[in-house]
């Protein structure tokens, strides 16, 4: 059995063609495919428009509904909790990801040859300007985050039961689930595809939510902050006993009788933006591990409606009917 999981989010302009991409998939699959749609609080029809249509679709489906948006990386974690196959596949409801790849995906996991595989893109049909962001944004991340990242970023992505309850038991909050199926591990694969134009709607991938993204996988993923803060404290330290000797010995020599107004103030200014900024940077680990102590769920569903293409049964939280 195949689970496709697919969060949803302003996506309403393309349900339509999204289901009519997943209703062949599951043609190619032999009708072993079943579709779990999450719903990350959009705002539009789109979760109208899929409890309309998804009673008359061929494929089996489940419907997930989240309390408010959560993000995509938390739909995509309820989805694979909700979902019941041996292999797992993650798909964008946008369409720019060729469903196609979901298939591949499928048949290199059936295989047994590997346990995760991502989609990397060699390719997209977007904007000059999103093009030039998005190299800059995943060319710092492979930098100083997840070297093995691709160029182009993650995504898609497929895995196997094994894989998927690893995944699932990384339960810490503010991170990054992608960088997560890299620092997994396992037998891994890159498959190259190229990147649809958008037929509709447009991007909720804003410059906030790259910003927050990109500091919570620094935060999670690595201690550069932290050894960029010691770096500069060594150097400063340096730099002010240095100047220090300067001083003592000038005095001592007599060549001046009172000590520089300018020279003390940058002293002090210099020596308290590197106390605020070690200060933040020590406090954005100290959040993000008070955050974790706290073991709230990463998502809540509110309500899950199961489609076998005849009837509907709708399961309140903790699986109540």
């Amino acid at each position: 059995m195949y689970s496709l999981i697919v969060p949803v989010y302003r996506n309403e302009d393309t349900v339509h063609d999204l289901l009519a991409a997943v209703g062949d998939l599951h043609d190619e699959l032999g009708g072993r495919l079943e579709a779990v749609f999450v719903v990350d609080g959009s705002p539009d029809r789109s979760a109208e428009l899929l409890q309309a249509l998804l009673p008359a679709q061929r494929f089996p489906a489940r419907l997930v509904l989240l309390s408010r948006n959560f993000g995509s990386f938390a739909a995509i974690r309820v989805g694979l909790q909700h979902a019941t196959g041996d292999y797992f596949a993650v798909m964008a409801a946008d369409l720019q990801e060729p469903p196609e790849l979901a298939l591949e995906f499928f048949r290199t996991l059936a295989a047994d040859e590997h346990d995760v595989v991502v989609g990397t893109r060699e390719g997209r049909a977007d904007p000059l300007g999103q093009r030039v962001a998005a190299r800059l944004f995943w060319g710092v991340y492979r930098r100083i985050i997840v070297r093995d990242m691709p160029s182009g970023g993650v995504d898609m992505f497929g895995c196997n039961r094994a894989f998927r309850d690893c995944l699932l038991a990384c339960e810490e909050a503010n991170t990054s689930l992608v960088a997560l199926l890299f620092w997994l591990g396992f037998r891994r694969k890159q498959v190259a595809y190229t990147r649809r134009p958008r037929a509709a709607g447009g991007s909720g991938w804003t410059l906030r939510k790259k910003v927050t993204y990109l500091m919570d996988s620094v935060f999670a993923f690595t201690d550069l902050p932290v050894r960029l803060l010691m770096t500069s404290g060594t150097v400063g330290l340096l730099v002010s006993l240095t100047l220090g000797a300067v001083v003592v010995s000038a005095r001592l020599a007599g060549l001046f009788d009172v000590p520089g107004y300018a020279a003390t103030v940058l002293v002090v200014l210099f020596f308290g933006g590197m106390n605020a900024l070690g200060l933040g940077v020590v406090g954005s680990y100290a959040w993000r591990g008070y955050e974790n102590t706290k073991r709230r769920p990463l998502a809540v569903a509110a309500r899950e409606l199961h489609y076998t293409g005849r009837r509907t049964t709708t399961l309140l939280p903790g699986g109540r009917r």
